[in-house]
């Protein structure tokens, strides 16, 4: 079984004219998201263009191997999908543009997007997941008591200012919250940018809460809504859905699978199960009534404090937490020894009430499987 690195050797050299686009290409330009194409990719504003070709010739100009070799994110490997993918046949000539790249710490923002053109008739609108900033992961949060936070706002924006006199139809995806924003902005957009979408591809984003998923739009947008998660997913399972999923197997076990390029791949699908696993369901079982069991006020105090001493080391980065974890474990346990006794309390009800969770949850399973 191969991953889609390998789907990249096997059927790199086929057209999209000889075989249409799936699921698996999909996925491709997803991660694709995650290069930093800043100064590459034009903007909206320019209205120019360059070929996933050029722009890898660009960026690997810009950047030694040597020195993205050095990254230890999860996204480390995007720059070498993209190389394998810009030397194909079939992704090579894929036209890019519309780039626009956004961290911003005081609105909490996270955001970036480009289009990918796929041949005369169809456009891939791709928005970016989390990355490694903490910022994006706050926002990631942020999603469960505010809505819409600020990159959705963002999405919405985007796709209806760039793609409103688009030609050819649209397919919008991302992967982690970049699946957030491409249902989001689909559900959200104009009508004029909404009649030209034939799929909006959700590769293990989180949800939404109760009132978005009853709304009229989106029960309108459902079926055009894929969805594809790990069989270990916890991300994607995050919130309220109400599509149907592709389950597909991954490489990696727990929280890692997460990670798109461990996904299985079988000719020029992926390859699926019936159901997510015990582990999954136990977790999203768990998180869900804990989150639902808390007030908005509540979410809010708790990611509110809870990012303030992941930040009190001065980190900006999940990496640089990595980094330096004996540098952060002093500074997080001096933040945590500086909070006002009802803060202390709060956190730890908190923690208490998340692990009572998942206990009630593996109870359950465990009933159920007997």
């Amino acid at each position: 079984m191969g991953n889609i690195m390998d789907y990249l050797d096997w059927r790199g050299d086929i057209t999209f004219e000889q075989s249409p686009f799936n699921e698996v290409d999909n996925v491709i330009l997803a991660q694709l998201a995650y290069v930093n194409f800043r100064d590459i990719i034009p903007s909206p504003e320019e209205k120019r263009s360059i070929t996933l070709k050029e722009a890898s010739q660009m960026f690997f100009d810009m950047y030694t191997e040597n020195e993205l070799k050095q990254d230890k994110s999860f996204i480390s490997e995007a720059p070498f999908l993209m190389k394998k993918a810009a030397a194909s046949k079939r992704f090579g000539n894929l036209i890019l543009s519309s780039y626009v790249d956004t961290v911003d710490e005081t609105l909490e923002k996270q955001f970036g997007a480009f289009h990918i053109r796929i041949s005369p008739k169809h456009t891939y609108v791709v928005f970016r997941g989390t990355d490694d900033t903490l910022v994006g992961w706050k926002e990631d949060f942020n999603m469960s008591f505010i809505m819409p936070v600020p990159s959705q706002e963002a999405a919405v924006e985007y796709i209806n200012s760039t793609c409103q006199y688009i030609r050819g139809r649209l397919y919008i995806g991302g992967h982690s919250k970049g699946g957030n924003l491409a249902i989001y902005s689909a559900v959200k957009c104009s009508e004029r940018v909404r009649k030209k979408i034939d799929c909006v591809y959700n590769n293990d984003g989180p949800g939404f809460d109760v009132n978005m998923i009853k709304s009229a739009k989106y029960q309108a947008m459902l079926p055009l809504i894929k969805s594809i998660v790990p069989e270990n997913s916890i991300v994607g399972m995050l919130l309220e859905h109400d599509e149907d999923y592709i389950i597909v197997k991954s490489s990696q076990s727990g929280l890692m699978q997460h990670d798109a390029m461990s996904w299985q791949v079988c000719g020029n699908r992926f390859e699926t199960v019936k159901s997510v696993d015990r582990t999954s369901r136990m977790l999203n079982e768990a998180l869900s009534n804990w989150i639902n069991g808390l007030s908005r006020t509540q979410r809010s105090e708790f990611v509110e404090t809870l990012f303030a001493i992941i930040t009190s080391s001065g980190a900006v980065n999940l990496s640089d937490l990595s980094a330096d974890r004996f540098n952060f474990a002093g500074s997080a346990l001096k933040m945590y020894s500086s909070l006002d006794r009802e803060t202390k309390i709060m956190l730890r009800r908190m923690l208490k009430s998340l692990t009572g969770e998942f206990d009630k949850a593996r109870k359950m399973i465990n009933n159920k499987s007997k």
